[in-house]
């Protein structure tokens, strides 16, 4: 199972108003463990950046001017993130802009690139009703040590993400264990021969026990004119 935690950061809070993609960050977990493989890119967007964005991940125009367009990026994100299961925060808002940028260049969205999408700002909010469900909040929670996030960033904040994810799906790791365990033993009995069965011991109605059935049933069909689904329909006139 090949799943990639992702992060973006943007010139500002909505693509409807032109906002960009400027940041991508992106670890991948195989089998629920890190690989220690990632992707990261400082975008280019070739449009200012709101100044509350800036406050937020500290990313300048200036910073960005010698950095690739998403044009040309596009193959290598598209490559690394191909087929697997995406785990993000607050999902609507990274796959939106994702999207965005991908519909520009004519490309597929992530619906028909990757497998799907796990959003664990959705996730929190079930687990714990009522409570904070920020990254931050959850890190908190999870005694994931995040004192060196004094601003956000792409792949840092994945990196976070990627722990919180796995602490916060922990039981159902031990699930997929012993289900496999299980499956595992079946295979093996099958295969080798080895279930026995115990000889069931059959215990069959006594002559008595036959005749007060009957007139319970009788009983049945003569309240219905005649009508029961148990008696035989010679045995059924009879009762009537």
């Amino acid at each position: 199972m090949r799943q990639i935690v992702l992060d973006t950061e943007t010139t500002g809070l909505d693509w409807r108003n032109g906002d960009r993609v400027i940041e991508i960050g992106c670890v991948e977990l195989m089998n629920r463990s890190l690989t220690g493989r990632h992707y990261h890119v400082f975008i280019n967007p070739g449009r200012g950046i709101d100044a509350e964005a800036v406050a937020v991940h500290g990313i300048t125009e200036e910073f960005l001017a010698d950095k690739p367009k998403f044009g040309e990026i596009a193959v290598g994100f598209e490559d690394f993130v191909r087929d697997a299961e995406l785990i993000i925060h607050n999902a609507s808002f990274d796959v939106g802009f994702l999207d965005y940028e991908l519909d520009l260049l004519g490309r597929s969205k992530l619906g028909q690139l990757c497998a799907g999408v796990i959003d664990t700002l959705r996730m929190a909010k079930e687990q714990n009703p009522g409570k904070k469900a920020s990254l931050d909040a959850l890190c908190d929670r999870y005694e994931i040590d995040n004192a060196h996030r004094t601003l956000h960033g792409a792949l840092l904040d994945a990196e976070l993400l990627a722990e919180v994810y796995l602490a916060m799906t922990r039981g159902q790791e031990s699930l997929i264990m012993a289900l496999e365990d299980e499956d595992a033993r079946g295979d093996a009995d099958v295969a080798g021969g080895l279930i026995e069965r115990r000889p069931q011991k059959v215990l069959r109605a006594s002559e008595t026990e036959l005749a007060a059935h009957h007139d319970v049933l009788a009983g049945i069909a003569k309240a219905n004119k005649g009508l029961c689904l148990w008696l035989p329909p010679e045995q059924e006139s009879t009762a009537a």
